[in-house]
């Protein structure tokens, strides 16, 4: 007889978990002048006004909204957004076994601040239902702009990409803790966000688009949830960076399971348990074990993390051969994440996050 257990659900982000891409910054390199620069120019800035200006209905991803008019300027079309896509995926190994493993155990869906021309790629790649997705909607054919609005934004590219990397600084719950240059930079980047580009018939794109972040990845979960007759308490939530924040700490508080993998300090600052791996491996194990046995016995396990406790709490056998094939020496680090470990851990998830997805991606929110 098969065995049965409590019905359970499994929640992850995309870019990280799954792969190492970060598409939207990938795709405004590739197609914007100095793209590389001006991503992370806008992507310090999203940080800034999600997690210590909170300026009022902004929420964390939504670089994704604020890139749309320049992407559009420098030629980007739907077509070109899914090819581009198409041909980059580069997933994390294990990632497809992953997936087919856990959606054998449990219900599986991905929620992500992705594009869904990126999402739809990465389901043919791994071999999953795009409709237990959540992702950034965006036609972006749909928008006309003028040659005179183009000429406008790709000089206002220029000029972003030009600017200091804002520096956040630590512990910082106000703007005016930031240094004069950051505190300029910032008034710049309102003023070409919120005065300039509103202006412009290309800004609609702004204001219709909704990226999958923060609050909108909890609200997709708790829409999982009610679609699968399910409870936060049973949700295990994985997630790597400031999108998954308000979704990890939903979650947590819900009494489900949250776990940081390879994740920055944002999502360590949220999770109960940080996982760094470059293999998804350690995805399968813990689901595995949650699936069965619930939160508090990954909990325990990951207190105990060696080989004797993956026998110890029933792994999957053949998890159990392929993690120590893998890891014959050492098994990847985990671990429970407190008060007195947050900043130690943080630390290195962030270094183990450069080394498997590369410094540039890494340092991005």
């Amino acid at each position: 007889m098969t065995a049965r257990w409590p019905r359970r659900i499994f929640v992850t982000d995309c870019e990280g978990p799954i792969s190492k891409n970060d598409n939207a910054y990938e795709l405004t390199s590739h197609f914007i002048p100095d793209g590389d620069k001006f991503f992370s120019v806008i992507s310090k800035y999203d940080d800034a006004l999600a997690d210590i200006i909170k300026k009022r209905n902004y929420i964390a991803g939504n670089t994704l909204k604020l890139i749309l008019p320049f992407l559009k300027a420098h030629g980007v079309t739907h077509q070109k957004m899914v090819d581009f896509a198409s041909r980059t995926i580069l997933l994390l190994p294990g990632a497809e076994d992953t997936m087919q493993f856990i959606q054998g155990i449990m219900p599986s869906f991905i929620v992500s601040t992705s594009y869904e021309q990126y999402t739809s790629a990465l389901c043919k790649a791994i071999d999953f239902p795009l409709e237990k997705t959540y992702s950034t909607r965006v036609d972006i054919d749909k928008q006309k702009i003028s040659e005179e609005e183009a000429r406008t934004l790709r000089q206002l590219a220029k000029e972003i990409a030009a600017m200091h990397w804002l520096e956040i600084p630590k512990n910082a719950t106000s703007v005016e803790q930031f240094s004069t240059r950051e505190q300029v930079t910032i008034e710049r980047l309102d003023e070409i966000f919120w005065n300039k580009i509103p202006r412009m018939s290309v800004g609609k794109m702004i204001d219709e688009v909704s990226p999958v972040g923060g609050e909108e990845k909890a609200k997709a979960t708790n829409a999982i949830i009610a679609e699968t007759d399910s409870s936060l308490d049973s949700v295990m939530y994985v997630g790597d960076s400031i999108t998954d924040v308000e979704c990890l700490r939903s979650v947590r508080e819900g009494g489900g399971l949250t776990i940081s993998i390879n994740g920055n300090e944002y999502a360590v600052r949220e999770a109960e348990i940080a996982a760094m791996s470059e293999n998804t491996i350690i995805t399968s194990i813990l689901a595995d074990v949650f699936a069965k046995q619930g939160r508090e016995k990954v909990i325990q396990l990951a207190k105990e993390w060696s080989p004797s406790a993956l026998r110890k709490f029933e792994v999957n056998p053949t998890l159990v051969t392929d993690v120590q094939k893998l890891y014959p020496h050492k098994l990847p680090r985990i671990g429970v994440i407190t008060k007195d470990n947050k900043d130690r851990l943080a630390k290195e998830s962030i270094a183990f996050r450069k080394s498997v997805r590369g410094k540039a991606i890494a340092s991005l929110g």
